[in-house]
């Protein structure tokens, strides 16, 4: 089972749900960077679960632990070890569950290939797994914003029908964080903020698409074949928990157009540097970042356990009804923002990280 990811600025992830910590391993991370265990617990703080009624009611402060890799206050070129103790685990709650298979999750598919598994709220598959994700990312944000500038910014775009209309390039943190779905866009927070409440009062759930831009990245990240910057924004964000599409730019919208309605015309930019009056390309081009914007979102899908009955069988293949019990998220949508983050910020940092060895040639 591999639970690693990136070439030069390499994590791996550890822990199950409800096992005693999850955390991460950062490998590759240049030395004397500055960070903070503050700045890796503000990344925490926006995943963790039971932030508002419309997240998990689950208990966890997710109080970051750097055990190794960093020194006075900057990280010294080996490796960073983080770990969050887990402190609300109920395992107890899932024994119900053990013998049978929850519709949509990974119980099935995980006993099929490993012929075990840890039955205690998804071990290994649930979205618990990206707290290391999201303390590892807090360190590349850190790196790609001090050493190229970088910003890296998602938001909730659309829940079940509602959809936001949202200007990439005018979003801002502070308008993120301004209500409880991460939507930017007031009155479209608003109406998926009342379809989450109905969802969550009827035992229901919903999916959506968060909206990711990576703003200041230099041209030249990125392969022109298997190592496609989008390929592994692709790879890194179809990864997660729940995630069900990605699209870069225009995505499927750019089928619905002709070559010469598509394509992004070039016109002279700053320091004798080429700009496009378009970005339907999403920054990218050629699997090459082109020094744009590049635009993104993930599609996620409804919260698989739900409290309404479903039908559904026992390991022995004998038909029964499941009636979930535990604490979910009813739309995950709002939790998934930080985390896209963190894989965009995971990917950007290794891409530039590669074309530094480029550069040195």
């Amino acid at each position: 089972m591999s639970s690693s990811f990136g070439q030069i600025f390499r994590i791996s992830t550890f822990g199950e749900s409800h096992g005693g910590a999850v955390g991460v391993v950062v490998d590759g991370c240049p030395p004397r960077l500055p960070i903070s265990l503050e700045e890796i617990q503000a990344d925490l703080d926006r995943r963790k679960p039971g932030q508002s009624r419309i997240t998990t009611s689950r208990q966890e402060d997710d109080r970051a632990e750097i055990v190794s890799g960093v020194f006075e206050g900057r990280t010294l070129g080996t490796p960073i070890g983080i770990v969050v103790r887990n402190k609300d685990a109920r395992p107890a709650a899932y024994e119900q569950m053990k013998d049978l298979y929850r519709p949509s999750h990974a119980d099935y598919t995980t006993e099929a290939k490993y012929g075990i598994r840890n039955w205690q709220g998804g071990g290994r598959a649930s979205a618990r797994e990206t707290v290391g994700r999201v303390a590892a990312g807090a360190i590349a944000r850190k790196l790609i914003r001090t050493a190229a500038d970088i910003e890296v910014l998602a938001w909730v775009r659309s829940v079940h029908e509602v959809e936001a209309k949202i200007d990439p390039e005018a979003v801002t943190l502070e308008s993120v964080e301004s209500n409880l779905v991460r939507c930017p866009e007031p009155s479209a927070a608003a109406e998926m903020l009342k379809r989450i409440d109905a969802a969550r009062a009827r035992g229901d759930s919903l999916g959506g698409v968060v909206e990711c831009v990576a703003r200041g990245v230099p041209p030249g990240l990125g392969a022109p074949v298997f190592d496609k910057l989008e390929a592994e924004l692709a790879s890194a964000l179809m990864s997660l928990p729940a995630s069900k599409g990605f699209e870069v730019g225009s995505g499927f919208e750019g089928t619905r157009m002709t070559g010469i309605e598509h394509n992004d015309p070039f016109v002279p930019g700053k320091h004798g540097r080429p700009h496009t009056e378009s970005n339907r390309s999403g920054g990218i081009q050629g699997g090459i970042s082109n020094g744009e914007p590049i635009v993104m979102r993930v599609a996620f899908k409804p919260t698989a356990t739900i409290s309404q009955a479903q039908q559904t069988v026992t390991r022995e293949g004998q038909p029964t009804t499941l009636e979930a019990q535990g604490r979910h998220d009813p739309c995950v949508l709002p939790r998934a923002v930080p985390i896209v983050e963190a894989m965009v910020c995971l990917v950007l940092a290794d891409h530039w990280l590669r074309q530094r060895s480029v550069d040195a040639l």
